[in-house]
């Protein structure tokens, strides 16, 4: 009985992350939408944000509680997934030319995050000089986004909109449901994975890198579904891009500050969890930076890469 329990609070607890989240992306779409901000932008900046509360709720919830390993693999184990599996499926589906100036220093940045990470493995701790390190990437992450905005001027503009009241209303009641509904199920979600961790015998490392992690990463996969279908190929890699950033350059810090501490690292993620993601990090950017296009040789890559890692995973 408490095995079932256990399993329907977390399913609740992933659902409330899904639909707060669908709500708190939509309204931030919408306030995208009406301010006329470019779409490059906006997916890496507005929706990134929205789509990556749920990673970082339950990556400080976790912090907070003690359960640091659940912690660590949630951040890195969320950007795997954001790259491995719904990078690789925007780009099976949506392949095509870029612009790499549009793309190359979120990238570079992306990766650059995810290296420090895998030095702290090897250390076995985040610790504060590597989190003012992380910190840095992402006071430059804002400073691009800021330059890339001005540089872009009118280019990429979407078509502003007098917001009616009633709009107004509809997308702040949205944005206050979907807050609410995220940080809720992300409360639900880190007890009840803690405790079936428990119950399986197996860590909460594990927990927070496979079902966790995919778990709070569906906004991003709403996000990328979504853009896919009105293919809007800037938005989804904009967003994913984005995303990826805020949880390596944020969510550890952020969780180190309030558990008042080093975020300790288990010997199992130095191994296999941070190298993984700081690979399919690689290949999921350099090649376009060379060839200028997505290709879906290239999704298939990341797909295998992901199951790979899934698998060593599971026989750790």
């Amino acid at each position: 009985m408490d095995l079932v329990l256990m399993i329907a609070i977390f399913i609740a607890g992933l659902i409330l992350i899904v639909k707060g989240g669908g709500y708190f992306v939509d309204a931030a779409s919408w306030i995208a939408g009406v301010s006329g901000i470019p779409k490059v932008i906006v997916g890496a900046t507005i929706v990134s944000v929205a789509t990556t509360m749920p990673e970082m709720i339950v990556s400080i919830m976790a912090a907070g509680q003690g359960k640091t390993d659940m912690s660590v693999g949630n951040a890195v184990g969320s950007v795997t997934a954001n790259l491995g599996l719904i990078m690789a499926i925007a780009i099976l589906c949506m392949p095509g030319p870029i612009r790499r100036r549009d793309y190359f220093v979120k990238s570079i940045l992306m990766l650059a995050a995810a290296a420090i990470i895998a030095a702290a493995g090897r250390r076995g701790a985040v610790e504060r000089g590597l989190s003012l390190l992380l910190l840095a990437v992402f006071g430059a992450f804002l400073v691009e986004n800021v330059r890339s905005a001005a540089a872009a001027g009118g280019r990429g503009r979407t078509s502003r909109a007098a917001p009616e009241k009633r709009a107004v209303l509809i997308n702040g009641v949205k944005f206050v449901m979907g807050a609410v509904g995220v940080v809720l199920g992300a409360d639900l979600l880190v007890d009840s994975g803690s405790a079936l961790a428990r119950l399986a015998g197996v860590s909460e490392r594990m927990i927070g890198v496979t079902i966790v992690a995919v778990g709070t990463s569906l906004p991003e996969l709403v996000t990328t579904a979504a853009a896919v279908v009105k293919k809007q190929s800037a938005l989804s890699v904009g967003n994913i891009l984005g995303a990826n950033i805020i949880d390596l350059t944020l969510i550890l810090p952020l969780s180190g500050l309030l558990a008042g501490q080093a975020m300790p690292i288990s010997a199992a993620a130095g191994r296999l969890d941070l190298p993984a993601c700081l690979l399919v990090g690689a290949a999921a950017v350099l090649p376009p930076m060379f060839t200028r296009k997505f290709q879906r040789w290239q999704g298939a890559a990341l797909l295998s890469l992901y199951a790979g890692y899934l698998y060593l995973t599971c026989q750790i």
